[in-house]
């Protein structure tokens, strides 16, 4: 599914590409030259991957059930989506049509699946926790919704609570509620929140993988740019060099005043000396995600740039410090909203226009955030971005978002602060 930020770099790149390209990318596309030395460089990082087990998945079920008992909660249905492949190891998108896994507090989990699709999803059932599940299957003229009403009676569930996953289309919520209307349905996201909001030494080693590569990338192409360049001709260097430490990703990439939109314009941009440049986005490693967000300039800054840098520097900076078990997430967002104050960049959403952070795992924007408003607790092996910004309309705006996360006594970036404009990656 298209977000936001894929349309603008669809937007962008379509509107690039009718610019003039670089002598130097000319060649490339000429097959002279090879590619920049920093991201010829890189070197694959596949081989640190160590995916999730299938005995880590069945724990999060037996976690899944415990709050369900907590929840009064008799049975959770995952649709397609994250939530799925994270009990499951199952990949599956939603379409029109229902795939549902369904997780009883008692008894064996079961899947609802079209007929024509069994074979497909039983490969990916049979390699995880699920293996030997019950897959009940349709036809296309038949109900998925009352075979899922009556995989549930056989488990005793009639008139009781089944939690749904919050993302889970509509169509399938009313269906569910039509063919069993004696049930009542809720979010299940206490349960999945509750599962996925705490990583495991696996997650947060796949999240370190997925922040260094996603760092190392940005330094090369960082280090490749040229004036000249378009956001086209950058973002085709960021495949490259994602190409090479092996893992998808890619970014948008913003240049002078339109620094000053957080999401980016689709506006043609070229990159010149002494402009203001902004990188954004990550990659994903065995489904987990970075989020990174880099600011510079090639060539000498402003004052007003490198001013406007270090005040983000230390919201960044002041928020990590702030961050720790038992403190609430908005007290997090707040610790990095007075820096900005402080320094005369406006109370409120003046100049930093969007919350702290978000938390990040399986989706790049996940539960919890850092917002006001969010009162729940910080906990140990919460993971989250921390993104401060200042956005000065027609003129630039400076991000530094680095992904840390919850210690035991504090918090933790996964790679290192960028410490000034000239100098990102020093």
């Amino acid at each position: 599914m298209l977000t936001r930020r894929g349309i603008l770099k669809i937007g962008a790149a379509i509107s690039s590409s009718a610019l003039k390209p670089t002598p130097r990318l000319l060649a490339q596309e000429q097959g002279r030259n090879a590619l920049p030395p920093a991201i010829a460089g890189l070197k694959s990082m596949r081989d640190q991957v160590r995916p999730i087990t299938t005995t880590e998945r069945r724990g999060r079920i037996e976690r899944a059930r415990q709050l369900m008992a907590d929840r009064k909660l008799d049975a959770i249905m995952l649709a397609g989506g994250s939530s799925v492949y994270y009990f499951t190891g199952i990949h599956w998108g939603n379409s029109e049509r229902l795939f549902a896994v369904v997780l009883p507090a008692r008894g064996e989990p079961f899947c609802v699946c079209p007929s024509f699709e069994e074979d497909r999803a039983r490969e990916q059932i049979n390699q995880g926790p699920l293996e030997g599940a019950n897959v009940l299957t349709w036809h296309e003229d038949e109900s998925p919704y009352q075979l899922l009403a009556a995989g549930l009676k056989s488990h005793g569930i009639v008139a009781g609570v089944l939690g749904v996953e919050e993302k889970t289309p509509y169509v399938f919520v009313e269906g569910v509620g039509q063919a069993a209307p004696a049930l009542r349905l809720l979010s299940a996201r206490s349960v999945t929140a509750g599962c996925r909001m705490i990583k495991s030494t696996q997650e947060l080693e796949l999240m370190s993988i997925a922040n260094r590569a996603t760092w190392n990338v940005y330094k090369a192409v960082y280090e490749s740019l040229e004036p000249g360049m378009t956001q086209s001709d950058a973002a085709g260097l960021v495949s490259e060099a994602y190409n090479k430490v092996g893992f998808r990703g890619f970014a948008t990439i913003e240049v002078g005043e339109y620094t000053a939109f957080p999401h980016g314009s689709i506006a043609p941009q070229v990159i010149h000396e002494g402009t203001v440049v902004m990188i954004d986005d990550g990659c994903t490693v065995d489904g987990y995600n970075s989020d990174i967000t880099r600011t510079f300039v090639l060539g000498k800054p402003s004052d007003e740039m490198r001013r406007v840098f270090d005040i983000v520097h230390r919201a960044q900076s002041t928020a990590l410090q702030a961050a720790k078990p038992g403190v609430a997430c908005e007290a997090v967002d707040a610790a990095a909203r007075k820096v900005i104050a402080d320094a005369s960049y406006g109370n409120d959403y003046k100049y930093f226009a969007h919350r702290l952070g978000h938390g990040i795992g399986l989706d790049g924007h996940e539960w919890p955030y850092l917002v006001r408003g969010n009162s729940l607790p910080l906990a140990a092996n919460m993971t989250f971005s921390d993104e401060p910004g200042i956005y000065i309309r027609g003129q630039f705006g400076v991000r530094l978002e680095d992904d840390m996360h919850i210690t035991e006594d504090g918090a933790q970036l996964f790679t290192p602060q960028s410490p000034s404009l000239e100098h990102p990656f020093a």
